[in-house]
Order: C-alpha cells, then structure tokens, then sequence
C-alpha cells in the first residue's frame, strides 16, 4: 500500500517534518536488519483518538529489543507519550503507527557494537490491510512453500527487522499466485501464522489457535481475542493445528494490529466451511471493533486515549 505522509517523524526526541527524517545509506540496520519495530493502531472514538493496547506494544518492543541484545535509549512511559504527541502532532484521528529501534551510522561488521541506536515513531493514515470487502467476504489464502522461521535460527517472538524477511517472501509468493495472504508451516508441517497475522480456526464451536511454540508470534490482537472469547463463553484451545485441521474447519480468520480481524474464506483452492465469513468470527469481529472504537466500555482499559 502506497504510503499518505504525515507532517512530522519524532526521531530521537524531536520532530522532524516528513520529508527531512533520512538515515545514511550506512546505516548498520539496513546492511545487516539488526533492528525492531511494532505495528500499534490508533482509532477514532467519540472521545477522540485512542491507540490499542500501547503500553502492551510498546512493553513488547523493548522485550524485543532485549530478546536481541539492543538498548533502547527512551523507557516505556517516554515513548507511550511520544507517540501521543506524534499524533497529536500531525492533527490525525485514525492512523496506523510505526515505531522502530534500529542501529545508526558509526560502524560496519556484523558487531553493531558502537552504532548509535536510533529510535523513530511514525504515523500515517493507513485503511484496512487485507481490504474492506476482505472484512466481509473473507480472503482467499495460500499455504505458502516457504516454512517460517524456526526458533534456533531467529527468534520468531521478537519482532526483528531481519524476521520480516521470511514474511515478504511468503507475502510474494502468495501475491503472485493469485491469492490475498499466505500461511506459513513450520518446520514440523504444523500452522504457525501468516506472513504478518495470527491463524485461528473454529471447529464444532470451539475457537483454536497455534500455540507459541509452534512458531507464532505473541499477537497483541490474538491475545485480545482470546480474551474475548473466554468472555463471550466461546470455548477455546490452543493447540498444534495441520493444514487438514484447516481445511476441515467450519471457519477461519487472521488476527493482527494491520489485519484486525480477517476472515479467511478459502484456503489453496479450498473453501474453508461454507466459503463466508462464519457466525463466531463475525462476533469476535464485531465485538472486536466496537472495542477499538470506544463503543463497548467492558473493554476500555486496552485505550489509550490521546487527548
């Protein structure tokens, strides 16, 4: 998707307006994608912009950063309030947020040791990921010949630059064969997740998902449906899924802070239940964007609101 700039970039501490927030071609992230990042959504409400969960992503981008052995030089409470003032700051209701630590210029060698961290928050308007009529319909989903990566290789709970990687090139694939998403296996044949999502399958009424060993990332979405699943007395798994458990389910959805709540209507030519979005789904979707809005008060504490 084609990006809407915004005015300003907080890049270490100060504002910069969008078209002057540059990095040398030597930065060390870019050569060697030694960086980490999140994807935060922040939407409008009746009381005015709120972002989604933020102090749980930005909680998970200095546990990413130490997963990895990088100093993020601002604490949590400093950033949650730059990235207000990042939205205050561009006069946005609704925006997709970007913040990323990454290393700067200074030295070169697969050792960042002496390159500056850098810290950068962005944000910019940005719809829905996999499509509005995506919400409705459901996507059409390939099971993707690339395997996600595996624990001992990078470490997949950790949002890394360099782990994107093995999503892109899922992400590309499935593009060019005609399809909407993929699903990436790990390294045992089981689900792990999408490119960028968490999978969930109903099954007889009962919602399941891959359980982090499997390789899936510990969604901030997938866990906020959880939740409201157990509220909603849906019974719930988690557990090891194969790719028949899929194609036999009754109904499937992603979850993701870009995805939101995707139902997945077909997978490898395959429809998944009736080929629509199902009842469950469409309930936790429905539950789940009344939330972000600000419409449903059982669920205010995941709200930042921005003024």
């Amino acid at each position: 998707m084609a990006l809407t700039p915004t005015k300003f970039i907080w890049f270490n501490g100060e504002f910069v307006p969008w078209e002057e927030a540059k990095v040398h071609v030597l930065t060390h992230t870019l050569h060697y994608g030694m960086g980490v990042f999140e994807g935060i959504r922040c939407y409008k409400t009746e009381r005015g912009p709120a972002v989604f969960r933020l102090k749980d992503h930005i909680e998970r981008l200095h546990n990413s950063a130490r997963m990895v052995g990088m100093k993020i030089p601002y604490g949590i409470e400093e950033l949650i309030e730059a990235v207000k003032e990042t939205i205050r700051r561009n006069q946005i209701e609704e925006c997709y947020i970007r913040p990323i630590a990454f290393y700067g210029y200074g030295v070169m060698g697969l050792n960042p040791a002496g390159a500056p961290v850098n810290v950068a928050i962005v944000v910019w308007p940005w719809g829905t990921y996999l499509g509005e009529e995506g919400l409705k319909r459901g996507v059409r989903v390939k099971i993707s010949p690339w395997r996600r990566i595996h624990p001992l290789i990078l470490p997949p709970q950790a949002k890394v630059v360099a782990n994107y990687a093995n999503s892109i090139l899922a992400k590309v694939d499935a593009l060019s064969s005609g399809y909407d998403e993929a699903i990436l296996l790990n390294l045992d044949g089981k689900i792990a997740e999408g490119p960028g999502e968490n999978v969930f399958m109903v099954k007889d009424g009962v919602l399941c998902t891959p359980p982090v060993s499997s390789g899936a990332l510990i969604g901030i979405t997938r866990d906020s449906i959880i939740r409201i699943a157990r509220d909603e007395g849906i019974p719930f798994e988690e557990r090891e899924l194969t790719v028949d458990d899929l194609l036999g389910a009754d109904e499937a959805f992603f979850t993701g802070t870009a995805a939101e709540v995707t139902p997945i209507r077909e997978v490898d030519g395959k429809p998944i239940g009736a080929g629509v979005r199902g009842p469950i789904t469409e309930r936790l979707q429905r539950i789940y964007f009344d939330t972000v809005r600000g419409r449903n008060s059982k669920y205010l504490e995941w709200l930042d609101f921005v003024s």
